[in-house]
C-alpha cells in the first residue's frame, strides 16, 4: 500500500503489544544469554557460534514463555514500585 508515493507499513493492532513486547523482549535476552552462557560454559572454540545457536534454539521459545507468563505479577510489582504521576 502507498501514500502519497511513500510505502506505508501495515502493523500490528495495538491490541497485541504485550505480545510483541514479550516477543522481542525474550528474543533479545535469550539471544545474550545463549551467547554468554556458551561462552562460559563451554569457551570459545571453533564451535562457540553454533553450540549458542542450538541453545538458543531452546532458550527463545522458554524465555517467550516465561515472560508471557510473568507479566501481569511484573506489571503489578511496578504499579506497587513507580509512583503515579
Amino acid at each position: 500500500m502507498q501514500k502519497r508515493g511513500v510505502a506505508v507499513r501495515k502493523k500490528l493492532p495495538v491490541r497485541l503489544t504485550p505480545v510483541v513486547f514479550a516477543f522481542y523482549m525474550s528474543a533479545i535476552m535469550a539471544a545474550l544469554m545463549s551467547l554468554i552462557i556458551t561462552a562460559v560454559n563451554q569457551g570459545f572454540d571453533d564451535h562457540y557460534l553454533l553450540n549458542a545457536i542450538h541453545a538458543y534454539q531452546i532458550a527463545m521459545p522458554s524465555a517467550f514463555l516465561c515472560v508471557m507468563m510473568v507479566r501481569p505479577l511484573v506489571m503489578k510489582l511496578v504499579a506497587r514500585t513507580v509512583a503515579e504521576i
